[in-house]
């Protein structure tokens, strides 16, 4: 049965931008309910709230104060289950078998490109110490549902959590896909990395490690050594 996440998403995608009130009727409860729901998905960044949708007719007033309308983002769509997986699935198998998993490597790390020089150029402009916390951002705003948290102690160091994986399906097969966005991490971050857990592998969250003495010197050019812990 799908989470009330993805049914909030697709509800929206399918009938458009609407208000707490009308979700609760079409799923059965109250708007209290649905709000609790509502209100970390805007954080998110897979939903906006507004006084208006942001496309089609406006919703019609009464007195007092007009009900937030709620509405998907870029990154709502992408974080639901996309149609070509399968697609795509078949695609790098056919580069894998004929021109074998070192083609799949080097695809891996072409389709990051943009991310890469994207994510460089406003890593740059921040402090050592706040990139991770930026970089869970702009991960979020990719429809990764990232964030930034303090290692468990006794370890020490600071965990990159994505809570979504649009490509969780491909990365089973092909954990290419998770090796080049490791190496990314590490370019970005002026650090190695030590992937700890993958939504691919059957993790509840993709989980990355970097250590506490994160240098953060980013180079566009190097490319550092990423750890990976197989995880089962």
């Amino acid at each position: 049965m799908a989470s009330m996440t993805e049914r909030i998403v697709r509800s929206l995608v399918d009938d458009g931008p609407t208000t707490a009130a009308a979700l609760g009727q079409r799923f059965g409860i109250t708007p209290g309910a649905v709000r609790r729901h509502l209100d970390p998905m805007v954080e998110q960044g897979l939903l906006t709230a507004g006084e208006r949708a942001p496309f089609g007719p406006a919703q019609r007033r009464g007195r007092g104060r007009p009900a937030r309308v709620y509405a998907v983002t870029d990154s709502g769509r992408a974080w639901l289950p996309q149609q070509y997986e399968s697609l795509s699935v078949d695609v790098l198998r056919y580069l894998n078998d004929t021109h074998g998993e070192g083609a799949v490597r080097d695809f891996a790390r072409h389709r990051l490109q943009r991310q890469r020089d994207d994510f460089h150029a406003r890593l740059k402009l921040v402090p050592a110490h706040d990139r991770p916390r930026i970089l869970a951002e702009l991960l979020s705003q990719e429809g990764y549902a990232a964030s930034a948290e303090t290692a468990p102690a006794p370890v020490e160091g600071t965990q990159i959590c994505q809570h979504h994986c649009p490509i969780a399906h491909a990365a089973t097969e092909f954990p290419q896909l998770c090796d080049a966005e490791g190496e990314m991490f590490s370019e970005l971050l002026g650090t190695h990395v030590q992937r700890l857990a993958t939504i691919s592998h059957g993790a509840a969250v993709c989980t990355t490690h970097l250590p506490a003495t994160s240098a953060g010197s980013i180079s566009a050019s190097s490319r550092p050594t990423t750890h990976t812990r197989s995880a089962s």
